[in-house]
């Protein structure tokens, strides 16, 4: 009998039509958990570098977790892996909701899609009942609409569906993959999903999900619950209103959005408004959203309400949930927090990244201002802030005149305008349009963050460290006082020491020795999350967050039998985060990729930045150009991986 897992994946190929249930090795649990872990062992052994994101040969792979369909809290992630359009690079958007649980209980962990519909089509799972219908009716449908035509036809109310809007269809490289009040959104899965035409995935299941040790997975389970009590009854003090409780940012709860609208930028990255944020827009805003949110919903299992269903005057209903309330207003400059529940519906409805493609319409608007865009290109477009985004937001979706070009995102964008577009690209990293931040002085934990995670997103990257020193003694003796979720002590001293000013203050703190330290756990812990189905923010991206290195193996363990202790729970994340760290490295990933946009910071520090990338690579076990050592491979039980660096020429002698 598996524990935790199914030991089952779905294999359907596209081109003919064929569906298998496919059996997996058991010792792939030990090698790599499940969910992030495993995909990328399995693109790896079935997808070559030389595959592109539109080749028939790139897999498409929905993914439960580890922990998925288990009494665990907040175990509801599903990981989408393929090939991204935008970076070239193996990419692996989340998303919440019901879909992973239901898929589980389906009886599969995966289901890897590979070639291409001759067609439209969505998928059907009904536990052992699997069918590819045809879903030429639904061609240009909305994803939320998709989702209830198809319980319709299917008379299947309790059906979890993701599916894919008009961006996906035409292959809009923002394309996300919308689930329930969740999507998969960065890097272009929707685009991949339109690609191979498949318009949704449909499961219900009902089947079994065994424990291997259910009386001692419960008893680790009373640890975490009165955690969570513990820590609803007692807020972290002196850091921001979201960021004090557990759970994602409580966007939709919480309306105090001084802190994101006054140092996120506005625009396509341009402008930080520092003095946005008055009594009258406090006001206003918070008027807004206790009137657009009827009601506060979660993910499946999870305690805390994280996401919301909107209803805004005459807009459809939705569920809608983190900084999507906030990126389409501040990158059109509207002030109006009501424009937001209006262009996000539709956004919604199309699929798209609501991170990505507010700036690349804030990027034509400012093309257009500086003259490189005509009157031609934005023939029909309305000359107000609010009907000039959302006539932009239905061109790029669509395809149409301007936003044919403006589909393929900033980075491609910039280079087919030419004229002088290129400098208005300064808010991508490896093609990738980056949250719009633009800050005084360089962080060092954000530059690595930034600079090498194989996301090429802060977002859910950043976490359980303080985003920046506390003022006073006091405050950083508060915080550190109750902190079991550190994997060493010497942890509080670094935030004892760090300061607002000075010689232990940024750039040149934390330093670059303990800076490496301060970003492998947090990555590690993200890669932990996400082989585990876990919603990071019940783990890396939360302060004293409930599960942590601690009680993480415990609760494995008991899940799946296997008698894991910290060190081997490292080891696993460590191993499966290198084997993704030398896919990229076969896809071209080099140390020259990895810089923040050129003004992410007004003051950079080239050779510290120079000197955090070699000691965070010496740390990792990594060569001078940023691809794992075969001592290092060697060392997590990867040694083919350097064999295949070695025989394409990356690794050279094993090292450089």
């Amino acid at each position: 009998m598996r524990y935790a897992e199914t030991g089952y994946n779905l294999e359907i190929d596209l081109a003919t039509g064929n569906i298998e249930r496919v059996e997996t090795d058991p010792k792939l649990m030990a090698l790599h958990l499940g969910g992030l872990g495993t995909s990328v062992k399995l693109h790896w052994d079935r997808v070559p570098p030389e595959v592109k994101a539109f080749d028939p040969e790139n897999l498409l792979v929905f993914s439960t977790g580890l922990l998925n369909a288990t009494p665990a809290f907040s175990a509801n992630r599903s990981v989408v892996t393929f090939i991204s359009p935008q970076s070239d690079t193996l990419a692996y958007p989340m998303m919440g909701g019901f879909f992973a649980a239901e898929l589980k209980y389906a009886g599969y962990d995966k289901v890897v899609f590979r070639n291409k519909s001759p067609g439209w089509i969505y998928l059907y799972i009904n536990n052992d009942k699997v069918e590819i219908r045809d879903a030429s009716h639904l061609q240009g449908k909305g994803a939320v609409e998709t989702q209830e035509l198809i319980r319709k036809e299917l008379n299947q109310s309790k059906l979890q569906i993701a599916a894919i809007g008009l961006a996906g269809e035409n292959r809009v490289f923002t394309a996300s993959i919308e689930q329930s009040r969740s999507s998969a959104s960065r890097l272009g899965g929707g685009a991949v999903m339109g690609d191979k035409k498949i318009k949704a995935i449909a499961v219900r299941g009902t089947k079994d999900v065994y424990l291997a040790r259910p009386e001692d997975f419960m008893e680790q389970l009373k640890g975490v619950t009165e955690y969570i009590q513990h820590r609803w009854a007692n807020p972290i003090q002196d850091v921001m209103t979201i960021l004090s409780g557990i759970g994602s940012p409580q966007e939709m709860k919480h309306t105090d959005e001084k802190w994101h609208t006054e140092n996120f930028v506005w625009g396509n990255a341009r402008t930080r408004r520092r003095d946005f944020w008055t009594d009258e827009i406090d006001e206003s805003w918070s008027k807004s959203q206790h009137a657009a949110v009827k009601r506060l919903i979660s993910c499946f299992n999870c305690p805390t309400h994280c996401g919301a269903l909107i209803s805004h005057k005459n807009t459809p209903r939705y569920m809608a949930k983190c900084f999507g309330k906030l990126t389409y207003a501040m990158a059109a400059y509207v002030d109006d927090l009501d424009f937001s529940w209006k262009i996000l519906q539709r956004a919604t409805e199309y699929g798209v990244d609501s991170f990505s493609t507010p700036q690349i319409l804030a990027f034509a608007v400012e093309l257009y201002e500086a003259g490189i865009l005509t009157d031609k290109d934005f023939a029909g477009c309305p000359s107000d802030k609010e009907g000039r985004f959302l006539w932009l937001l239905d061109r790029v979706v669509r395809r149409e005149g301007i936003g044919d070009i403006l589909a393929d995102g900033v980075y491609f964008a910039a280079r087919k305008i030419g004229n002088g577009a290129e400098a208005f690209d300064h808010n991508t990293i490896k093609k990738h349009e980056q949250l719009p931040v633009k800050l005084g002085t360089l962080d060092p934990l954000y530059f690595l963050m930034y600079s090498t995670n194989e996301k090429i997103s802060i977002t859910q990257m950043e976490g359980q460290w303080p985003q920046s020193a506390f003022p006073t003694m006091e405050q950083r003796e508060n915080f550190v006082r109750d902190w079991p979720q550190l994997p060493d002590d010497k942890f509080k001293k670094y935030v004892l020491d760090w300061d607002i000013r000075g010689e232990k203050a940024i750039p040149y703190y934390p330093t670059p020795d303990i800076a490496s330290e301060i970003v492998d756990w947090m990555e590690t812990m993200h890669n932990i999350d996400d082989a585990c189905g876990m919603c990071c923010g019940m783990s890396s991206f939360c302060f004293k967050p409930p599960y942590h290195i601690h009680n993480y193996p415990k609760i494995i363990s008991a899940a799946t039998g296997m008698d894991l202790d910290e060190e081997g729970l490292k080891k696993i994340a460590n191993r499966s985060r290198n084997l993704h760290r030398a896919y990229n490295n076969r896809k071209g990933i080099r140390r020259v990729d990895e810089k923040p946009p050129a003004d992410h910071w007004k003051k950079r520090f080239p050779e510290l930045e120079e000197e955090l990338l070699s000691t965070y690579y010496a740390f990792k076990g990594w060569n001078h150009d940023g691809i794992p050592t075969r001592e290092k491979l060697e060392e997590l039980d990867l040694g083919y991986v350097a064999d295949d660096l070695e025989k394409r020429g990356i690794l050279h002698n094993g090292h450089n």
